[in-house]
C-alpha cells in the first residue's frame, strides 16, 4: 500500500515577506535602487510579481521595509550603548561615534545602499521619521540619568534630546556625511567634539561668586 502523500508546508507569511525583503536587498545593493524593478525580485524568488504584490502594494514598501530592518539593527547598538555603564556624557558621545560608525561602514561603502536610504529621507518615509523619534528617546533616557545623578542641570530632557539630535545631522545623514568625508574632514573627531560641547552647556557649573 503506498504512503499517503505529504502536501509540501506552505511558507508563513511573515517568512514569505523576510524572503522579500532580503531578496530586494541583495539587488538593490547589486543593481542599485533605481535600476531593480519588481519583477526582478519576484525572479528572483521564482514567484510572480503578483505574488510580491500580495505581501507589499509597491517597489517603495519594500524599500521602506528594509530601512525599517537596517534602521533597528541602529537603534539597537544605541539603546546598548545608553543602557551601558558611565557618566552621561560619555555614553551620548559614545552613541555620537557609534551611529558614525553604523553610517559610514553600512551606508557609504556602498554607494547603491546610500541612494536608497537618500530616496528614504526625501521621502520622510515612517521607517524614517520613527527611527528620528527613537533616538530621540534615547538621548532623553540617557539625558534623565544624568539629571538624576546630578551630571546635568535639570532641564527639559525631551526636547534637549530633540537639538542633541538635531546638532548630529552631519554624522548620520548620508549626502552631508558623504561631503564631509570627500573634504576629508575627520569627522569622527568632529563628533566627539560636538558631543563634548552640547555637554559643556548643559553641565551644572559651581558658582564662583564671592559672598
Amino acid at each position: 500500500m503506498n504512503a499517503p502523500t505529504v502536501a509540501p508546508a506552505r511558507a508563513k507569511p511573515e517568512d514569505t515577506r523576510a524572503r522579500i525583503v532580503e531578496t530586494a536587498e541583495a539587488l538593490f545593493r547589486r543593481l542599485g535602487y533605481a535600476k531593480t524593478a519588481v519583477a526582478d525580485i519576484a525572479a528572483e524568488l521564482k514567484m510572480s510579481p503578483a505574488n510580491v504584490y500580495r505581501f507589499f502594494p509597491s517597489k517603495n514598501a519594500i524599500v521602506e521595509a528594509i530601512a525599517h530592518k537596517c534602521l533597528n539593527e541602529l537603534e539597537g547598538k544605541a539603546w546598548a550603548v545608553a543602557r551601558s555603564r558611565g557618566t552621561a556624557g560619555d555614553r551620548i558621545e559614545r552613541i555620537y561615534l557609534e551611529i558614525l560608525r553604523y553610517h559610514k561602514e553600512n551606508l557609504l561603502v556602498d554607494q547603491r545602499v546610500s541612494d536608497l536610504v537618500e530616496a528614504a529621507i526625501e521621502q520622510s518615509w515612517d521607517a524614517i521619521r520613527s527611527h528620528k523619534e527613537n533616538l530621540r528617546m534615547v538621548f532623553e533616557a540617557v539625558l534623565r540619568d544624568g539629571i538624576k545623578a546630578g551630571e546635568i542641570e535639570d532641564l527639559d530632557a525631551p526636547s534637549t534630546a530633540r537639538l542633541i539630535m538635531r546638532a548630529m545631522v552631519h554624522f548620520c545623514h548620508p549626502v552631508l556625511l558623504a561631503q564631509c568625508l570627500q573634504d576629508n574632514e575627520d569627522v569622527e573627531a568632529d563628533a566627539r567634539a560636538t558631543a563634548r560641547f552640547l555637554m559643556r552647556a548643559i553641565t551644572p557649573r559651581a558658582d564662583t561668586r564671592k559672598s
